[in-house]
Formats: C-alpha cells, structure tokens, sequence
C-alpha cells in the first residue's frame, strides 16, 4: 500500500497552507478516525482548485470536510489529502429572497438568518449539524424537506479541479444522493431560492423541529447523525427495532436505546467497532425483514472510499 510522505506536496503548495498528521476523530461528530497524512484549510476557491489539481496529477486521495457529520472514518487514518472547509471558507451573502453562502458556512446557521429575515425554506435544516457543502453535495434533508427544494445553482470545481456551475436541473438530485457526489465534484457555494413567510409560523415550526430532535435523537452522544438510509416503504429506526437491536454493541459503539437509526460512540469507540455494528445489523435486519439497509454515513477507509 502507498503511504504519502508529509513532503508529497509541499513542492506544488507553500507548505505553511499544510498540517500533518491531523487525527480524523477531532474532525468528525462521531470521534472516530486515525490520522490524516495531510490536511488544508480552504481559503479560496483558487487554493482548492490548485490543491485538487495537484494531489490528482501525484495520485493522491482528496476527501473534502466541512463539519464531519456524516463520516466514518479509518482507524488507520486516511492516506491522502483532507480539504477543510471551515470558518474560512463560510461567507454568506443575502439579497431578497436568495441565500448565497460558501461550503464551510453552518447549515445550522443558515436557517436561523432565514428565520431572523422571515423567509421559508430552510426550517427543515434548523437541527442538522452540516456544513452547506456536505448538505449540498449529499442532498441533505428532515421533515419533508431537502436541499433540493431550496438549491437553485451550485459554483463547484470538476473532478479535475475546474471550476463550473450547475443549474439545480442538472445536479441529478435523489434521495441523499446527486450527480456531484456519483462525480466526485467539490461544492465551493450554493445559491438557494427562498420565500418570504409569515416569520412567527417560521420561528414556530424551527422550534418544533428542534425540539423533536432533542426529545426523540441520542444528541449527548457523538454520531453520525441517521446511519442508514430510508429503505422504500420503510423506517430504518424502526425496522432496527423491531429486529430487537436497540442497545446492541460492539465495543464502544451502541445502537442508541432512544433512535435505534442512530449509531452513537459510548466513548472511545473504533471504527472497526462501528464497521462491526453496522454488518450485525445489516445482516440482522436482512434476516428477520429481508431489508438491506443501505448507509447514509460515508464510510471512507484509508485510501478513500
């Protein structure tokens, strides 16, 4: 297996833009994750282009970051180069009715500001703990709601570090899917179609949501947020539960006893323990329903995914 030295790319990028040997596990919501060979800041869209550009022509892995929500990561790290997108990378521009904000801007934060302006769209978004990127890219959604509904443009760079734009009707949204995440395109910003609402219904509903999350989801805990996806004509919680999996563990990592959907790290957990809980309960599952569930959480082994 090729190891990257911590000197793979210090001959293309100034090398205080790189840090080395950053562990995954203080990246990522679920705590969990070996050392990145190499990671970067995004401070601009130039930046990232030239570093994508870069690690592609060595036949260097990329994996882009925004919050870490949704990953599970190697407890062998991740032999390649981790692009952050963070405070850095988070402007946020509102005009009228239409958001514009960068990758590494709170998905969270996004639709309080929607909330303070009284425009509908983003109420859905109120208790998701992503970056705009990963929301973006992963068609991010709760309660009847999706990035898609609201996305009416992407500024992405190619698989090869290109900078492009694409209509909402040309990113092939699906459910927790699109077109950028089958492609491997990077989201440097979004642009979001909202409407102006009755802002008392807005704030009530965002407050609703909240509260659901917080009465209903292992929040004390870290994780990954949903693990599964939704099997068609299904609950993935419920069809976990009915298998007599709540409470289930290996190692430190549990099938949480409040949302069974929900895989939470008991502290200290490995990802070879999740790696165990997710097949027990995907073969469980399968036997007693003959529903394979299906991950939402990007699991990503050393050399990606």
């Amino acid at each position: 297996m090729q190891t990257h030295t911590p000197n793979a790319l210090t001959d293309a990028l100034p090398q205080e833009e790189l840090f080395f040997d950053r562990p995954m596990s203080a990246y990522t919501t679920i705590k969990v994750g070996g050392p990145a060979a190499m990671m970067m800041e995004a401070h601009s869209a130039q930046q990232v282009a030239r570093a994508i550009q870069a690690a592609r022509q060595r036949g260097i892995p990329t994996l882009l970051l925004g919050n870490g929500s949704n990953l599970l990561m190697d407890d062998a790290g991740f032999d390649g180069l981790v692009i952050r997108f963070g405070e850095a990378f988070s402007q946020v521009k509102l005009e009228g009715n239409t958001l514009t904000a960068q990758a590494g801007a709170s998905l969270m934060a996004l639709s309080r500001l929607t909330v303070e302006h009284s425009l509908a769209g983003l109420e859905f978004a109120a208790g998701i703990p992503a970056s705009l990127g990963g929301a973006a890219l992963m068609n991010a959604g709760a309660y009847g709601g999706e990035m898609a509904h609201v996305i009416r443009h992407v500024d992405c760079l190619d698989p090869q570090g290109r900078a492009v734009r694409l209509q909402v009707k040309d990113i092939g949204y699906g459910y927790r899917d699109s077109r950028m995440m089958r492609e491997g395109y990077t989201v440097l910003s979004a642009c979001m179609e909202l409407k102006p609402g009755d802002g008392e219904a807005i704030r009530r509903c965002v407050q609703e949501n909240q509260m659901h999350r917080r009465n209903k989801q292992p929040l004390t805990y870290p994780s990954a947020g949903s693990f599964f996806k939704r099997p068609p004509g299904y609950f993935a919680g419920a069809l976990i539960e009915q298998a007599g999996l709540k409470g289930c563990r290996r190692g430190a990592a549990q099938v949480s006893e409040l949302h069974a959907g929900f895989l939470i790290n008991l502290g200290g957990a490995t990802g070879q323990d999740f790696r165990s809980l997710v097949a027990h309960v995907q073969d469980t599952v399968e036997q007693r329903s003959g529903v394979w569930l299906e991950p939402e959480v990007r699991i990503i082994g050393r050399r990606g995914a």
